[in-house]
């Protein structure tokens, strides 16, 4: 048994050997600062942007909002009766409690830029779904970036309590395409008990962004946690690789995520499960297409005790421009009577496909197009219908792109 814990130990601490560096002191932490106001008063964002990232600055059919641009808070409050939106440092210094939730599965000397997050501190949001509250819609939540060359650094904590339930779509912009800067975003998620969090995140940055999200998850007896990526939009570079603690018996863990790199984008994307609780689950699906951009795609499940299940797929296309896909599965086990599986596949549009769909009267784009949609469909189950309808907004607005 001590050498199982030793190896176990050493499984949870197993990190990514990720890509390019950045020089955190070629960006600024000075910004304007902006005042709070009502959704319908916001004037610092281009509202545009946002809905092409899944938030609407109306917060139709939303239960809360969260808008965050540069270092200021600009709105935050729940819509929904039991359903706490705020940021960071206001629920810090509203409970007392919370500093137990600060750092916990996500280490402050993980790396650099976990230290710049606590170093140069600049709010984020709290979103809490009280004990048996269930979200009627999703809260919504944007991190903003509009000055120039600015490092923006965010700490997030999400916590379902027992028996609750809470649907989150967190849209990323800038305010214009040509604008260059840097986020942080350190975020925390606690799934207590029979308790689900959907976390919905849809990126929409620019050519120059560089992008760092550090992120951790608890999960608890039953508790169930659904992570959806979508990145469609250029972004300069990009890692990110959540780690998921499933500790509770028949918890259970789901990573989508679905990637477009054009040229002059570097994304590195994947996530890691720890199964350490009897009957934990773990599935993680990707899709990648780069059409001169360089994708790497990772996945580790590590299974620590026996009676738990995990597979990862990755599936990635070469479109016209080159690029590079580099799938990375990773399976550890660490007991006998763990079941884990990996698949991973990078190829090209047949041909024999598009000749097939121009036979039944489709152009060679239509179809091309129609073969793309297809692979980049993700069958997310679980998904609110909300939700499902802005990420496949999401991928609509960006099939122009992709060809």
């Amino acid at each position: 048994m001590p050498e199982i814990k030793k190896r176990a130990e050493a499984a949870r601490e197993k990190k990514a050997k990720f890509g390019p560096d950045v020089a955190l002191d070629e960006y600024t932490l000075e910004a304007p600062e902006y005042e709070p106001k009502p959704l319908d008063q916001i004037t610092e964002v281009d509202r545009e942007r946002l809905l092409s990232a899944g938030v609407d600055v109306s917060g139709a059919e939303r239960s809360g909002s969260f808008i965050q641009v540069d270092r200021s808070v600009i709105h935050a409050a729940p819509t929904q009766e039991g359903i706490e939106v705020q940021s960071t440092r206001q629920a810090l210094e509203m409970y007392d409690w919370l500093e137990e939730y600060l750092w916990k599965v996500v280490q402050v000397d993980a790396d650099k830029y976990t230290a710049s997050a606590e170093l140069n501190f600049q709010d984020g949001y709290f979103i809490r779904a009280q004990p048996g509250v269930k979200t009627v819609f999703p809260v919504q939540a944007c991190l903003y970036l509009k000055a120039a060359s600015i490092s923006q650094n965010v700490h997030n904590i999400i916590i379902a309590e027992e028996g609750s339930e809470l649907h989150i779509i967190t849209g990323c912009a800038t305010d214009s395409p040509e604008l260059s800067g840097l986020h942080i975003g350190v975020s925390e998620f606690y799934v207590k008990k029979n308790a689900k969090i959907t976390f919905s995140m849809i990126h929409n940055w620019a050519e120059s962004i560089e992008v760092r999200p550090r992120s951790g998850i608890r999960i608890e007896e039953g508790g169930v946690f659904l992570n959806n990526y979508v990145c469609l939009h250029p972004v300069k570079s990009l890692q990110l690789f959540p780690s998921a603690f499933l500790e509770g018996p028949g918890a259970t863990a789901r990573f989508n995520s679905v990637l477009f790199a054009p040229p002059g984008s570097n994304m590195d994307v994947g996530s890691r499960a720890v199964l350490s609780a009897p009957g934990a689950r773990c599935e993680m699906i990707a899709r990648a297409i780069t059409t001169g951009g360089d994708i790497t795609s990772r996945g580790l499940l590590v299974g620590e005790v026996e009676g738990v299940k995990g597979h990862l797929e990755c599936r990635g296309m070469i479109l016209k421009g080159g690029g590079r896909i580099y799938a990375v599965p990773e399976l550890d086990g660490l007991v006998e009577g763990v079941d884990m599986s990996h698949e991973a596949a990078v190829g090209k549009i047949a041909r024999d496909e598009v000749e097939y769909l121009m036979a039944r009267g489709l152009s060679e784009d239509e179809a091309v197009a129609t073969i793309v949609r297809g692979f980049m469909h993700v069958d997310i189950e679980g998904l609110p219908p909300v939700l499902k309808e802005q990420i496949d907004r999401a991928v609509e607005m960006s099939e122009q792109s992709l060809m």
